[in-house]
């Protein structure tokens, strides 16, 4: 018996080394969502200011494009906040946000402050939008086809190297797809 109790130790280090192997294997930069190939849920949301537009499922429709969630408690969103500001100055994509579980008046402050790179933003308070998407924390950034499909999701602050690396292709291959389709 106690010669069996000397192999516990062995088998707990090995059980662990096998953990530690396979957990090298993930990538960090996918997080799983079961939303991707799904249409965007259903939502029209106030919008968080007079002089901004609110924005709903159906600003989705026939066009590739982005939604932002963010709010003005999160201190990634403002690290990820220059380069959606220069993202919307290119014109290379429309931009749509969701101020998430913040007050209107919290996140027309933030985008006052910060500048509003967003074609239309709502007001996400309950949260309940976000919910329906999946989301986990803030920022978080999906890719909408043309069919209002969310195609990929990114967790955390999107900058110009993982744009460049995970979006910009993926952008311009739906697009090609809706041309494709158009045909």
């Amino acid at each position: 018996m106690k010669r069996l109790l000397l192999f516990v130790p062995i088998a707990l280090f090995a059980a662990l080394g096998l953990f530690a192997l396979f957990g090298l294997k993930i990538d960090k930069d996918v997080l799983p969502s079961a939303m991707i190939d799904k249409p965007v849920p259903e939502f029209d949301l106030p919008p968080v200011a007079a002089d901004i537009p609110a924005f709903s499922s159906e600003d989705l429709q026939g066009q590739v494009s982005l939604v932002n969630i963010f709010g003005s408690w999160c201190i990634a969103c403002r690290y990820e906040h220059p380069f959606l500001m220069e993202l919307a100055e290119s014109g290379e994509i429309a931009i749509y946000g969701i101020d998430w579980k913040d007050t209107p008046e919290d996140g027309a402050a933030w985008l006052e402050r910060f500048g509003n790179p967003y074609t239309a933003v709502g007001n996400d308070y309950e949260g309940r939008t976000a919910i329906d998407f999946g989301v986990s924390g803030a920022p978080e950034t999906f890719v909408i086809d043309h069919q209002g499909r969310i195609r990929w999701r990114f967790a955390g602050a999107l900058n110009e190297e993982i744009w460049n690396r995970q979006f910009a292709p993926l952008i311009t291959q739906l697009r090609k797809d809706a041309e494709n389709a158009e045909l």
